[in-house]
């Protein structure tokens, strides 16, 4: 067994000195299976971008540019449905198609804006595509029919009861790209509603930082 301060004292010299800073100390637990081809210093070693070598950088380090200020800027409006207590009640998708992370505006009977999170372990992004994920644009519209589910399955549109299904899809336009890191907020409004078929007619948008996607 290893010692943790074996481990913490030969993490440490990898983090200094390079991935050639451990070739001598891993004799001690067999040879390595690939051995440097020369004693010279390795040139795969890249310094991060964005960090300082300036010990004293702390001092004259741009306030807008810590976590703290970023997330400030990046903050949403509180939500006023998420996905656990509520967003989960009203809608019978599940993962991996629970595509509405929360609703941060709610019109009743007309109206709702609603957020998706992009990530990357998101299982569409195996297949589409392994070298470059885009969020399907059939998802895209899905993520919006469930936000407009939200108002279809409340008061004063119906009690709750039954499923709704798509019974058609117009004039769908994408304008960018949807990929991980990104978060797509939707606007879903209820143009028209025919109680006696159950036909609900809805017209929605996506944005990705301000910029329109679909």
């Amino acid at each position: 067994m290893i010692k943790t301060g074996r481990i913490c004292m030969l993490l440490f010299a990898i983090a200094r000195f390079g991935c050639e800073a451990f070739v001598g100390p891993a004799k001690q637990f067999g040879p390595s299976p690939h051995p440097p081809s020369s004693a010279k210093k390795s040139s795969s070693v890249v310094n991060p971008l964005h960090m300082s070598q300036d010990p004293s950088s702390e001092e004259i380090r741009d306030p807008n540019t810590t976590a703290e200020a970023l997330s400030k800027n990046m903050a949403h409006p509180e939500a006023i449905y998420n996905i656990h207590e509520h967003i989960a009640k009203i809608l019978p998708h599940r993962y991996p198609f629970a595509l509405v992370d929360k609703v941060i505006y709610f019109e009743p009977g007309k109206r709702a804006v609603g957020v998706k999170c992009i990530t990357n372990n998101e299982p569409q992004f195996t297949g589409h595509f392994p070298d470059r994920p885009i969020m399907p644009g059939v998802l895209q519209i899905e993520a919006m029919a469930q936000l407009g589910g939200i108002i279809a399955l409340q008061e004063p549109i119906s009690d709750g009861k039954g499923t709704f299904f798509f019974g058609g899809v117009d004039g769908v336009k994408w304008r960018k790209p949807v990929v991980p890191g990104d978060v797509l907020v939707m606007e879903v409004e209820l143009t028209s509603w025919k109680q006696r078929f159950g036909i609900a007619k809805m017209k929605g948008k996506g944005y990705v930082d301000g910029k329109l996607a679909v």
